[in-house]
């Protein structure tokens, strides 16, 4: 499938606004299932989805028809529709387009229409969409065209809200740990660092050992990464509610040998889940806020997206 008919985007700062979010591999969530219903209601086909477009796989966070939670982005007609982030790209009939005649939708889900409208953050990047497919050649009339443009800004106005709520509750735990009355080293002005670890792909391992015991596997993997911890100089872990992420504040500079035994204690972890447990770090000997610190980790930790797909 050939993009060279499409606008170029700028891939490193899309995917650089994607990671930020911190929604791809999330668990499911009641209010994304609810606009991929509507939208298939609305427009009248059997399959609907709300799209995130990953490095090389395009990752459904919510989807009605099909059985599968993710696709190879290479065939994903999602990825020509994020070009045009300001437009509902529609395809009557796909079989019929010379840049879907050979794409495995057309043979393993019988796809021959496509809608999508762009998920558009407020800094302008296209993540992916909200789109709709039907096995039958149609095309949507304006009320549906309307509906699906409505559905994409509730959509993502969900995804940064959700960010937002995630923000908040960093900010307080970072605070907490560097301010704590009588901790040792964050407070007293001393260098520190600030660590990222994210559990990858939590709705498949969800998916795959169920919910409690992802979450019992959690918790012994909080418990495992707090013994690798030195609490005399004030380090410090916490887990981001409901995700498979956490955010370490360690009192040195040099985080080397604490990152090295957080990896050997979880590796027994995240290999009986099947997965990984990728690390961003950032230290401070500048006097830099808590926010520029976290934002060099979290740039770190999608780096270290970059170097493990």
């Amino acid at each position: 499938m050939s993009l060279s008919s499409t606008p170029t985007l700028d891939e490193a700062g899309r995917q650089r606004a994607l990671d930020a979010l911190h929604v791809v591999g999330t668990l499911p969530e009641p209010a994304y299932d609810d606009i991929v219903k509507v939208a298939a209601a609305v427009c009248g086909t059997p399959i609907a989805l709300v799209t995130l477009l990953d490095r090389d796989t395009q990752w459904f966070k919510a989807s009605t028809g099909v059985d599968g939670h993710h696709s190879a982005r290479n065939v994903a007609v999602c990825d020509h529709a994020i070009r045009q982030p300001d437009q509902l790209f529609e395809i009557g009939d796909l079989s019929k387009d010379s840049r879907f005649i050979d794409n495995p939708l057309l043979e393993g889900i019988n796809a021959r229409f496509y809608a999508g409208m762009p998920l558009v953050t407020e800094g302008g990047a296209a993540l992916g969409s909200v789109c709709v497919l039907d096995t039958t050649p149609r095309e949507l009339n304006e009320t549906q065209r309307d509906a699906m443009r409505a559905l994409a800004r509730l959509t993502i106005n969900l995804v940064e809200s959700r960010s937002r709520e995630r923000e908040q509750q960093v900010a307080t735990i970072l605070d907490q740990a560097v301010a704590v009355e009588d901790a040792p080293a964050p407070t007293s002005g001393g260098d520190y660092s600030v660590v990222i670890l994210e559990l990858q792909q939590l709705d498949e391992v969800a998916r795959r050992v169920g919910e409690r015991a992802l979450e019992r596997h959690l918790g012994q993997l909080d418990q495992a990464l707090e013994q690798c911890l030195q609490l005399e100089r004030g380090d410090s872990i916490n887990r981001v509610t409901g995700s498979g992420e956490f955010i370490a504040v360690l009192g040195t500079d040099d985080p080397a040998d604490t990152l090295g035994r957080i990896q050997l204690a979880a590796e027994t972890i995240t290999t009986a889940l099947g997965t990984r447990l990728l690390i961003g770090a950032a230290s401070t000997s500048t006097g830099e806020s808590n926010n520029v610190l976290f934002a060099r980790a979290d740039r770190a930790l999608s780096e270290a997206k970059d170097a493990a797909r």
